[in-house]
Parts: structure tokens; sequence; C-alpha cells
């Protein structure tokens, strides 16, 4: 099998690019950076500039979020067997990091710029569409599951405030 082949392949594993056709996945090809990671790198820092995604090629890392009191905890682990990507809110938005991103092994990612993602979208706009549409329904189900962690939290602050009268 050829090595653009067996890419292809392997990309078509992450959910997000499984219905894009073989003639699109070439081109998309032309426009991923392959960037590596040390164990202990930041990925992605909370708060910071972004415009790309990082799509999870090898390797593990800890999605983290800082508190109030600049405390940092662990909202979430991804591995390579996941096939997940990471920093699409801000490839769409060009907006601030909403989470650090740490490698916890060495990593291996492609990396897509808020850039090249608009071009692709522009020239191949029923796989852009697809992209969007994916992209689109994991920050619904992400918002979603806030939402009710987020009434969990209130509901939890309310019982607490009315235990203590």
């Amino acid at each position: 099998m050829k090595e653009k082949e067996k890419l292809i392949g392997e990309l078509k594993q992450f959910p997000m690019l499984a219905q894009i056709t073989d003639a699109d996945m070439e081109d998309l090809l032309l426009l991923l950076k392959r960037e590596d990671f040390p164990e202990g790198s930041r990925i992605i820092e909370e708060n910071e500039e972004g415009d790309c995604m990082y799509l999870l090629l090898k390797g593990q890392v800890d999605v983290l979020k800082t508190t109030l009191y600049g405390e940092e905890y662990v909202c979430a682990k991804l591995n390579d067997s996941m096939h997940c990507v990471f920093g699409e809110i801000a490839m769409i938005d060009r907006d601030r990091r909403s989470a650090t991103v740490l490698a916890t092994t060495d990593c291996r990612t492609a990396v897509l710029s808020s850039e090249d993602f608009r071009a692709f979208c522009e020239k191949h706009p029923q796989a852009g569409c697809r992209l969007l549409m994916v992209i689109s329904a994991n920050l619904c189900r992400n918002l979603r599951k806030e939402n009710e962690n987020l009434l969990k939290v209130y509901s939890a602050l309310v019982d607490e405030i009315e235990n203590d009268r």
C-alpha cells in the first residue's frame, strides 16, 4: 500500500474525516502539517490566541482547565485510539484557547490551520460542510454536557445554602 493511501486510511478512522472522499482527502493531506511533541509539552495553552486544530495521531494528552484560583485540573484524557481532535474551536473562531492540552506521552499530531481549513472549504464545499457539521455536532454535545454540569453545581449550591439556614 502506498504511503498516501495508508495515511488516508489512518485519517478516515477519525469520525470527523470518515465521510470525506478520497479525492478530497488527498487535497486535505496537502494542507495538514505534521507536528511532534515530547512528553510534558504544552501543545495548547489556555487563554492563548489560537488558529489551528490538532488531530492526535499517536500518544496521549490531558485536557486541563484552570480554576479561578490558578489551579489546573484534568477535565479529559485523550489518546490516539480515540481518533480525536482538539483546538477545533480556535480553528473556526480564531479566538483564545478554552483549555490547555498537555502531552502525557510523546505525541504525533496533524495540524490544520484556520486559513488552510477555510481554503479547503472553499475548494471542496461538500466536504467542508460535512466537516463543519461534525464539528458543530461535537460542540453541541459538549455544550449540553456542560449545561447539565452547571445545573448540578447550581443545585448543589442551592442545597448547601438551604441546609445552612
